[in-house]
């Protein structure tokens, strides 16, 4: 089934809270699959509540893959994800297996669909570490003083995406915008079907985040987030949730303003998520609020028959 030129790939993706997890294991174990998280947080060992982490009785045997890869006080990025991710969708196809990637982090997925050769760019650890201790503004500076066409695609507040600029030009030698350009010209290397959960109802989304966020605290949120430990500048203190959690524990608000800002933050993060995906014409969309659980599934099925018999 997978003898192809290019190595066929499904992708179920969309905003939080919409059950992408549920389906993209109904698609693996209907097609002999694997799932390949594809969630920047989620990739995080010990966040496991607030990252709505798929429990071993969700995953119903099926493996999953990039989930707990490195704890939350070391570094990671696009570049660390999409060569893991590579390699894994090599480990699949090799032993028969559909990759079937679920999440809603759209960079990280972009990365591995669309051909971007991070990997090539070899990551400095020493050199992060530097370029972390600077201000924000100090670094978006000296990027636009290297590179101004990547500069201008990046606010100076973005921190994390300026300092990977600039550790591309450190390492290499060569711009951030010319990785760009190089990245994007050649023919994307998989054969991918992406799969889009959407909610065309806007309250009932709401009501799905408040209900997720909820069944975190009633879960040990508060509990999980006292037992992390996080180095000053780790990427997964401002996931949302935690960072929520760590004010409440540093007595900056009570419980319920904590609460009610993971709410409001994971909204507008629904919100983000939704404007990305909706960019790639690609993608097929299923409306959670226009169908019941029985024929989204049923279409998702139709959809993967399709690609990959074609």
């Amino acid at each position: 089934m997978f003898d192809t030129k290019k190595k066929k790939v499904v992708a179920v993706v969309g905003p939080t809270g919409t059950g992408k997890s549920a389906l993209a294991i109904e698609i693996a174990k209907r097609y002999g699959g694997e799932v390949v998280s594809c969630d920047s947080m989620q990739v995080y060992r010990g966040m496991d509540i607030g990252t709505a982490k798929v429990t071993p009785e969700q995953m119903q045997g099926v493996p999953h893959h990039l989930l707990d890869v490195i704890d939350p006080s070391e570094p990671f990025s696009c570049v660390d994800y999409a060569a893991l991710a590579n390699q894994t969708i090599e480990q699949l196809h090799k032993k028969g297996a559909l990759p079937v990637f679920c999440g809603g982090t759209g960079q990280y997925l972009d990365a591995v669909l669309k051909g971007t050769r991070f990997s090539d760019a070899d990551v400095d650890l020493s050199l992060r570490e530097t370029l972390l201790a600077k201000e924000p503004m100090q670094l978006w500076h000296e990027l636009d003083s290297i590179d101004p066409e990547a500069a201008q695609k990046i606010h100076p507040n973005n921190k994390k995406r300026v300092v990977r600029a600039l550790e591309i030009y450190k390492t290499t030698g060569i711009l951030k915008s010319e990785w760009d350009r190089r990245s994007t010209s050649g023919e994307a290397p998989y054969d991918a079907l992406i799969l889009g959960l959407c909610c065309s109802d806007r309250d009932v989304l709401c009501r799905r985040i408040d209900k997720r966020v909820d069944d975190m605290i009633a879960a040990g949120l508060v509990e999980e987030v006292q037992q992390l430990s996080f180095s000053e500048n780790a990427t997964a203190k401002a996931a949302i949730g935690y960072k929520e959690m760590i004010a409440y524990l540093q007595h900056k608000v009570t419980l319920d303003e904590a609460v009610q800002n993971i709410k409001t933050a994971t909204r507008q993060y629904a919100k983000r998520q939704m404007t990305w995906f909706r960019a790639n014409a690609s993608v097929k969309w299923l409306d959670i609020s226009a169908m019941d659980d029985a024929a989204r599934q049923q279409a998702a099925f139709s959809l993967v028959e399709e690609h990959l018999q074609a």
